[in-house]
C-alpha cells in the first residue's frame, strides 16, 4: 500500500466554534476554513485537542469531522484525530469511520497507546493491533499533552516509521536536540515531522522539519507560511518574523482558546467566544488588550514582508 504523502508547510489546528447553545456553529467552521485557505496553509488537523475533542461527542466528532472534509477548501489536505476512545475496539471502528468519511490521514494521540507508567513494548503492541485492523493509506502520530505527555523515543517511532504507514507527526518535545534524534529515526521514510513549538520553529526547519502544526496557527498563520517557504531564501528576514513569532507564542498560555476566537473576529470572522474547556466570562478587558495589541505588531509585520501590500 502507498502511503498518501502530507505536504510540507503549515497545518493548523482546528478550534471548534460553538452556538450560544453549545451546539457546534458549521457557519462558524466554514468561516474558518476560509480563513485557514486565505492564510496559505498547507492544510488542516481536525478534531484535535484545539478543537476540544475531549468534549465532543463520538457523534459530534464524526460529524464535524464530515463536515469539514465535506467542505475543504481546494487544495488544502485535512488530517483528523478524534482518538479519544476507552477501547482499542472502540479506537478501531472510530478510526475507520473517519478515514472512510475521507480523511487524507488518521492521526493516532501518542498517550492512547499505553498508560504513563508502560513501556514502549506495550505501546508497540497497541500501534500493531490499530494499524493491522484499519484500513487506510496513511495515518499519523501527535504528542498530545492531555491527559499526559506521552514523546515518541526515536527507536518507537523509527519502527513506525518503516512500517511505511505513517505520514505526519505532530511534535510537542520543544527540543531541537530532541527533534534531531526523531528526524534521524525517520530519514528515508514517508513520515514527516512537524513542529508544535514557535520559539525553535525556524532553527528546527533548518534541520529538516517539513513544517509547522501548532495553537498559534489560529492568530497568524500567514506568517507562519512565509516563514516555512521563504527561510531559506531571506534568512535575515525570516529571523525578525522568528523573533516575533517566537515573542508572540506566549499568548498560548493566556486564555486559549477564547483568546484565538476573539482574535479570529478581530480578522473579521463572525466566531463568538464560547467555549467547553474554557468560561469565556473570565476572558477579561486586559486580556481582550493584550490580543489586539499583539495583533497590531503583527499586522506591522505582515506589512513589513509583503503580504500586505
Amino acid at each position: 500500500m502507498m502511503t498518501k504523502s502530507i505536504s510540507n508547510g503549515v497545518w493548523p489546528v482546528m478550534i471548534t466554534p460553538y452556538t450560544e447553545d453549545n451546539r457546534i456553529d458549521y457557519d462558524g467552521v466554514l468561516e474558518l476554513l476560509k480563513w485557514y485557505a486565505h492564510q496559505k496553509v498547507s492544510g488542516i488537523f481536525a478534531v484535535c485537542q484545539s478543537s476540544e475533542m475531549f468534549y465532543l461527542s463520538r457523534e459530534e466528532r464524526y460529524n464535524l469531522a464530515s463536515f469539514i472534509i465535506s467542505n475543504r477548501p481546494k487544495g488544502l489536505g485535512i488530517i483528523v484525530s478524534g482518538h479519544v476512545a476507552q477501547t482499542i475496539e472502540e479506537q478501531i471502528d472510530e478510526a475507520q469511520s473517519i478515514i472512510d468519511a475521507g480523511a487524507d490521514s488518521y492521526v493516532f494521540i501518542t498517550n492512547q497507546f499505553a498508560k504513563k507508567s508502560e513501556s514502549d513494548d506495550v505501546a508497540k503492541k497497541s500501534i500493531e493491533k490499530l494499524i493491522s485492523n484499519i484500513d487506510a493509506d496513511s495515518f499519523g502520530l501527535y504528542e498530545c499533552p492531555y491527559p499526559y505527555k506521552r514523546l515518541m523515543s526515536p527507536e518507537l517511532l523509527s519502527w513506525c516509521a518503516k512500517t511505511g504507514r505513517f505520514a505526519f507527526l505532530k511534535d510537542t518535545c520543544c527540543s531541537l536536540n530532541g527533534l534531531k534524534s526523531k528526524l534521524r529515526a525517520v530519514e528515508g521514510t514517508p513520515l514527516k515531522i512537524f513542529n508544535a513549538n514557535a520559539a525553535t520553529l525556524l532553527e528546527s526547519l533548518k534541520l529538516g522539519v517539513s513544517g509547522y502544526s501548532g495553537v498559534m496557527a489560529n492568530f497568524h498563520a500567514d506568517l507562519y507560511s512565509w516563514l516555512c517557504t521563504h527561510y531559506e531564501k531571506d534568512p535575515k528576514k525570516a529571523q525578525v518574523v522568528q523573533n516575533l513569532l517566537g515573542f508572540a507564542s506566549v499568548i498560548e498560555c493566556q486564555f486559549y482558546p477564547v483568546n484565538a476566537k476573539y482574535h479570529l473576529g478581530l480578522e473579521g470572522l463572525n466566531i463568538n467566544l464560547f467555549s467547553r474547556v474554557q468560561d469565556f466570562s473570565q476572558f477579561s478587558t486586559n486580556r481582550q488588550m493584550e490580543v489586539e495589541q499583539m495583533k497590531n505588531i503583527v499586522d506591522l509585520m505582515r506589512l513589513q514582508i509583503g503580504i500586505w501590500n
